[in-house]
């Protein structure tokens, strides 16, 4: 189990940094143009992400979240770069610094609204990754329907294949 959370909690590093970078290079003002998607616009939509993978992080390290974090973020498009794929490394330091048991051990923790849930550490963290995968499959949409086709795939087997 550890081989595999560590396969996806690095995959979605690496398809974090793919897409921010691809992000930083496009116009600003494109971030927040208004576009039909589940979030409203590209920034909303990775800082979605960013919170999620915040909130279950938390969670896993013993806190539950009551607010979503981005709503107190002001600053940088780049300085959120830096703190959404720092988030994503630290995924990957807590997968490394658990032991198979502790990483299929249950975990109790409070939803946002502090309704008290219980799930195994290992599918929260793949829950967690899909959850970013889903939206970053959004964000590719959004992309395309403004014209960017050329972001090379983030796809999990482009993954495996460029870290073999």
């Amino acid at each position: 189990m550890k081989e595999l959370l560590l396969k996806y909690t690095n995959y979605n590093l690496w398809a974090n940094t793919k897409l921010t970078g691809f992000l930083k290079n496009i116009k600003p003002e494109l971030l927040d143009k208004e576009l039909l998607s589940s979030f409203s616009t590209i920034r909303k939509t990775v800082y979605h992400i960013w919170d999620a993978e915040q909130i279950w992080y938390n969670r896993l390290s013993g806190t539950s979240l009551t607010d979503w974090p981005s709503e107190s973020f002001n600053g940088s498009f780049d300085g959120f770069v830096e703190l959404f794929t720092g988030q994503s490394q630290l995924f990957i330091d807590f997968v490394q610094s658990k032991s198979e048991a502790e990483l299929t051990q249950d975990f109790e923790y409070k939803s946002m609204e502090g309704k008290p849930n219980k799930n195994p550490v290992c599918d929260t963290v793949l829950h967690c990754m899909n959850h970013s995968t889903f939206h970053r499959g959004q964000l590719i949409t959004m992309l395309r329907n403004l014209g960017h086709t050329e972001l090379s795939s983030t796809d999990f087997i482009t993954f495996i294949r460029e870290t073999a």
